[in-house]
């Protein structure tokens, strides 16, 4: 009878040791993982799935044409500006993509605080406020009535990666209107899809 625990299935090298997999062969595993959960969820061809918009809400709204390019870029320099805001500002990030991340955030492990020029926060907490202010002026648009404004569904969509797949056509046409707003803002002017 053999004792201790039973042996890892897998490849050996002639001294019984573990063939350890590369790095590439790893990764390809991965990203083949990834296309074949976008094929299902999205319903979309493999050669769709490479398309690395479909990673975010706002992406997934640019890939369908729900959305023009500008708006698209817009709504990713807002994402982009509220994210070095949180993070000059001390917040944690809004959405952590890892444990690791969720954990450096609470301060359990990881690199200490971080000392930035002041003239740097100044900088960002004024692109932060202009950025917040053009959504807010968006949102004085609305008729009475209107129950989520440019400002919440951009906000939502871009920071939170809300899905807006089910979202209304009014819903749809007020998140337009932010985006629009943060394009002039951001002076980005594309092409329609």
């Amino acid at each position: 009878m053999a004792r201790g625990r039973k042996r890892k299935a897998g490849k050996r090298h002639p001294s019984g040791k573990l063939v350890q997999p590369r790095l590439e062969e790893t990764q390809r595993e991965v990203m083949s993982t990834v296309l074949e959960a976008r094929q299902r969820h999205f319903g979309v061809s493999e050669r769709q799935a490479k398309d690395e918009r479909l990673g975010t809400a706002l992406g997934r709204l640019a890939f369908v044409g729900a959305i023009t390019l500008s708006q698209y870029a817009a709504g990713e320099l807002y994402g982009e500006t509220m994210a070095r805001h949180r993070a000059v500002v001390g917040l944690p990030m809004a959405q952590p993509r890892s444990v690791t991340g969720l954990l450096i955030n609470e301060g359990i492990f990881g690199g200490g605080e971080p000392v930035h020029d002041p003239e740097l926060i100044d900088r960002i907490r004024k692109e932060a406020a202009a950025a917040t202010m053009v959504l807010r002026d968006a949102d004085r648009d609305m008729p009475a009535g209107t129950r989520r404004g440019p400002s919440l569904l951009v906000h939502s969509l871009v920071c939170y990666d809300v899905d807006a797949a089910l979202w209304s056509a009014a819903d749809l046409k007020w998140l337009g209107h932010g985006l629009d707003a943060l394009a002039k803002l951001y002076r980005i002017r594309l092409d329609s899809p």
